[in-house]
């Protein structure tokens, strides 16, 4: 998948500045997609160069001029050709997996370490995606929201993330007591 089919996504159900875009990747859309502000930028000035996207600039007092973007019909129409392909399959590349497999040779206090960091991003994320989550449910139960809410999609996905970061608690959590019975200290 593309940035731009991400940022076409996120800018679906209305417009932002780039700006806004990053900080609901560093929150939102890291569950499933990442990318600096640099590659944001870029990839939004390609878009709409290319159609995909249309920019107002907005006037602020005291901070430079802001561009705001919204998807055009080219937009919109490329992100449901998106949706008609085959999604590639998931693949995992994790360093710290890679370092857990050479454990019979590695630095174990140093393996430990990276679990602990690890669990601990996961719970930090993993009550970023709740607090989202429960933003987007506002006062209705999840059958609630599921039968007449529209933000389905970002529903999902936060469903997901939050998943991905139990489990990634739960198997950290497993690591470190294994670590622990076979190299106490």
């Amino acid at each position: 998948m593309a940035l731009r089919n991400a940022l076409l996504a996120a800018l679906i159900d209305r417009e932002s500045s780039g700006y806004d875009l990053a900080k609901k990747f560093r929150v939102s859309v890291a569950n499933f997609w990442t990318a600096t502000p640099q590659q944001l930028y870029r990839e939004l000035e390609k878009m709409e160069a290319e159609g995909l996207l249309s920019a107002r600039v907005v006037k602020q007092d005291k901070r430079p001029d802001k561009r705001l973007f919204s998807v055009t019909d080219a937009g919109r129409a490329a992100l449901h050709a998106f949706t008609r392909l085959p999604p590639k399959p998931t693949t995992v590349r994790d360093e710290l997996l890679v370092q857990v497999e050479a454990l019979a040779y590695a630095d174990v206090p140093s393996v430990r370490a990276a679990i602990e960091a690890q669990v601990k991003h996961s719970r930090q994320r993993l009550e970023t995606y709740e607090r989202s989550l429960a933003e987007i449910l506002g006062s209705r139960t999840d059958e609630e929201f599921i039968a007449t809410g529209n933000r389905i999609g970002p529903y999902l996905t936060l469903q997901r993330g939050i998943s991905f970061e139990r489990e990634n608690i739960g198997w950290g959590e497993l690591a470190l007591r294994i670590l622990e019975r076979r190299f106490p200290g």
